[in-house]
């Protein structure tokens, strides 16, 4: 059994995940983190995670930019690993990541659905042998109007997945309308899409005389995010200090 505290535990990912854990026996919600207190849950709920007196084996974090800071500062106190999902982290905060893994187990991932986890492994291959070739390498992502970066932290790791095939050497592009002058064979063009309510579409475009070859990943509800972290959450219990992907996870 894996005890969870879920940080963000009213927020909309929040509930997905309570939602999900409802039929698996494997892992009991001990506590929950948020500045707002429905009074519905089952388990004690903290305004903030240096006041939870709950022992968890594994924190799964949707929170907010700002709490970041917090829960690391609990997670190496206590000595607890953490899921974290929370996304938009500054590069400060990025550097405490990375200082907290050292003491902790923390697994990051900029997308925690299984499907897109999957396909970044399929895209490495897939580099390594058309970009050779001569296919050229484009990236469109779709998401709900409310979505405020561009592009999306999924699609900038689905383009770094291709470029670690390729050694580095592919130069990201997000805007050519400045721009005056045929392709470069070395870049990787990057679209974004804002829009209504969609959850996160994203396509990887590979380009060659004659034939194009697309990799397409569609999340049809925030469940798949849900999924992923809970998976996470089974497998980083009882992991050494260290930062954590989902590559791990699916192996």
């Amino acid at each position: 059994m894996t005890n969870v505290i879920i940080h963000g535990c009213n927020g909309k990912m929040g509930h997905t995940i309570l939602d999900l854990l409802k039929d698996d026996e494997e892992i009991t919600v001990v506590a929950g983190v948020d500045t707002f207190d429905e009074g519905k849950n089952s388990f004690p709920v903290f305004s903030d995670i240096r006041q939870c007196d709950v022992r968890g084996d594994v924190v799964i974090d949707f929170s907010v930019a700002p709490a970041v800071d917090g829960l690391l500062e609990y997670c190496v106190k206590e000595h607890t690993p953490c899921v974290l999902c929370t996304t938009g982290l500054c590069k400060e905060q990025l550097t405490k990541v990375e200082e907290a893994s050292k003491e902790v187990a923390i697994l990051k991932s900029a997308n925690m659905s299984l499907g897109i986890n999957m396909l970044m492994k399929l895209l490495k291959d897939a580099a390594a042998i058309l970009a050779p070739a001569g296919f050229d390498i484009e990236i469109v992502e779709k998401h709900h109007r409310l979505k405020v970066d561009a592009p999306s932290g999924t699609a900038l790791a689905l383009g770094d997945a291709v470029n670690e095939a390729l050694n580095g050497e592919y130069e990201y592009v997000y805007d050519r309308s400045e721009r005056r002058q045929q392709r470069p064979k070395k870049e990787i063009g990057f679209s974004a899409v804002r829009g209504g309510t969609i959850v996160g579409d994203h396509d990887v475009i590979f380009a060659g005389a004659d034939e194009v070859i697309t990799f397409s990943h569609r999340a049809y509800s925030k469940a798949v995010f849900g999924k992923g972290a809970i998976q996470a959450a089974k497998f980083l219990k009882g992991k050494p200090a260290g930062l954590y992907d989902m590559s791990h996870v699916i192996g």
